[in-house]
């Protein structure tokens, strides 16, 4: 008998793990909604990279320690913030050597999804205590409430549908890179100076999903072994923020909660579906999922002015990140790959 039902169980895990992403994200970005939550994709965001991270739920300790660090690394970015805002070269110098330590890490298969959550952290806090002076005092209460939401989303969603058993399709994990300090330190530099931009220009103020896109893409590149997979990962990004304008625009013409429950349970079925379903390009999807999420919820948000209204200016914030993430890193990464294929040939 077990025989028989193996070949189905991979099958089954992976529609089991998309209904779980989808899930939790719909139901805890239509929550944030109610609830008037100033960020309200906060809480899917972090259950997507949970959910994303492996099959299994995360125990209780690992929880902790995940709310734990998120707290910690939040009222540490606040408190630096706040010290050395009218200093931006001091700032801004920390962004980016916790940046850096973070890329290390995930350049070398690292922390699971620890660095980026702790990225997405670094790049918010800075942003909104300084544009946004007055959620100054609240931005650690925000992330708190986002990452125990992000928690009790993914047990929710592994408790409505439970794994069926077999062997563990953990996505597998990334291999440590060559010139990884080399290529951290690149990525660091290219995430700094798009967080410098928004600080300093104007037009760029409010547009948050800008540097997380980047450092999402940063995260990603690693997959794309060759000129057309890197153009495939530019596409898939790029309909994240189509999708989140096209669904924007549904929601206006009818603001329910049903509707917009509905509005992003198909979507993350969409993107959630097909990251369960291939683990090696689960990182692509979810990262176009993330995208989706915060471009959307910026534009339901109650924060003031969090998101340009014209649908092409939300189009081209998300291309003009995904645009100078490949122009500075075709030029700036080592070229790994080129050196590969010769030693090989050789």
């Amino acid at each position: 008998m077990s025989a028989d039902a193996a070949p189905v169980r991979p099958g089954l895990r992976a529609k089991r793990q998309g209904l779980r992403i989808a899930s939790a994200v719909s139901v805890g970005f239509t929550v944030a909604v109610a609830n008037g939550e100033i960020l309200p994709f906060l809480g899917p965001m972090f259950a997507a990279q949970f959910l994303v991270a492996g099959p299994r739920p995360p125990g209780v300790k690992r929880a902790i320690g995940m709310i734990v660090l998120i707290l910690i690394v939040g009222e540490a970015l606040v408190w630096l913030t706040g010290l050395f805002g009218d200093r931006p070269a001091v700032l801004l110098s920390l962004l980016g050597l916790i940046y850096f330590a973070c890329f290390l890490l995930q350049a070398q298969g690292k922390g699971g999804a620890a660095p980026f959550l702790i990225i997405v952290i670094a790049v918010m806090v800075p942003m909104l205590g300084i544009l946004q002076t007055d959620l100054d005092q609240g931005i650690v209460l925000i992330l708190f409430k986002g990452a125990l939401g992000g928690v009790v989303l993914t047990w929710l969603a592994h408790a409505v549908f439970p794994d069926p058993g077999g062997e563990d399709l953990q996505p597998p994990a990334a291999p440590g890179l060559d010139r990884a300090v080399h290529r951290a330190s690149v990525n660091a530099a290219i995430l700094l100076a798009m967080v410098t931009l928004c600080l300093v220009d104007s037009r760029f103020s409010t547009a948050i999903v800008v540097p997380i896109t980047v450092a999402s893409l940063l995260g990603q590149l690693d997959l794309a072994t060759s000129g057309r997979a890197a153009f495939g990962l530019m596409v898939v990004n790029l309909l994240g923020g189509i999708v989140a304008s096209v669904a924007y625009a549904f929601v206006e013409l009818r603001p329910t909660l049903p509707f917009l429950f509905l509005t992003v349970l198909i979507v993350a079925l969409l993107f959630g579906g097909r990251a369960a379903a291939d683990p090696k390009a689960g990182k692509v999807h979810a990262g176009a999922l993330t995208t989706f999420l915060i471009l959307f919820g910026l534009g339901v948000s109650p924060l003031p002015a969090s998101t340009p209204e014209s649908f092409t200016t939300r189009i081209g914030l998300v291309l003009f990140a995904i645009a100078c993430t490949f122009c500075l890193t075709a030029l700036l990464w080592p070229p790994r790959r080129l050196n590969e294929r010769r030693s090989r040939a050789e």
